[in-house]
């Protein structure tokens, strides 16, 4: 106890600092930062972004017409992650999920890549709450350690290259699905270079914790096209 409150006096001037002056950071796992522009045709299919969160892609965005390309899946892959919030000064949380990519060709030696977190769940750090420095909505200021819920979510990563393997594993080159993550399956099935020549497009993180008498329990991270973010994991 006598621990918990000594972190707590330190965190307080951070968590105020971080609320009047910093910039709202990317959030999520994998920290992504959305650059660059899904192709409307892709969008197009997303009806819901929950839905489209858990759904088998390789059955939505198989393409049609004679002489079209399929879909590839890879995973799932068991992993983790520290998730970051907007304030930016601290994770806010530690994910743990299992990751989907599914391969869409687009008939001309590129593609695109969409990753799935799927039956994910996440645990709280003492620290800025996900949305504390959100300015679209409103959301609460800080979040306390040991809160629990579930997570899901979607990275779409566009113009991936030409595909160099198309091995079962996440990582292609050491051939092992250890410490798998977004850049380490980029990089070693396609020619492209993880967030330098491709870059996450299009993101969608949706966070439920339940009451655990929390003043927000609901967060939604999602880049601009899929509206933003909104709401929060707060407990004051």
């Amino acid at each position: 106890m006598k621990r918990l409150l000594k972190q707590a006096w330190w965190l307080v001037p951070s968590v105020l600092a971080a609320l009047v002056f910093a910039v709202p950071a990317s959030a999520g796992p994998d920290n992504p930062s959305a650059a660059g522009l899904t192709s409307p045709s892709l969008l197009a299919l997303i009806g819901n972004d929950d839905l489209f969160s858990t759904a088998d892609l390789s059955v939505v965005l198989a393409p049609t017409g004679s002489g079209a390309n399929g879909t590839q899946h890879y995973g799932p892959y068991p992993s983790s992650s520290s998730d970051s919030g907007t304030c930016g000064i601290q994770d806010w949380a530690q994910d743990a999920f299992d990751r989907h990519f599914t391969v869409k060709a687009n008939g001309s030696g590129g593609g695109t890549v969409v990753e799935q977190f799927k039956d994910g769940s996440f645990t709280t750090n003492t620290t800025a709450s996900p949305g504390a420095c959100e300015t679209g909505s409103k959301h609460g200021s800080t979040i306390v350690a040991g809160k629990s819920g579930s997570m899901h979510g979607y990275f779409i990563i566009s113009n991936v290259g030409s595909q160099t393997s198309t091995s079962p594993y996440c990582n292609a080159d050491a051939m092992t699905n250890d410490d798998c993550d977004t850049q380490t399956f980029i990089d070693t099935h396609f020619s492209c270079s993880y967030q330098v020549t491709c870059q996450v497009t299009t993101f969608f993180f949706h966070y439920a914790a339940g009451d655990q008498n929390l003043l927000y329990h609901e967060w939604k991270n999602a880049s601009d096209d899929r509206g933003g973010n909104s709401g929060d994991i707060a407990t004051s």
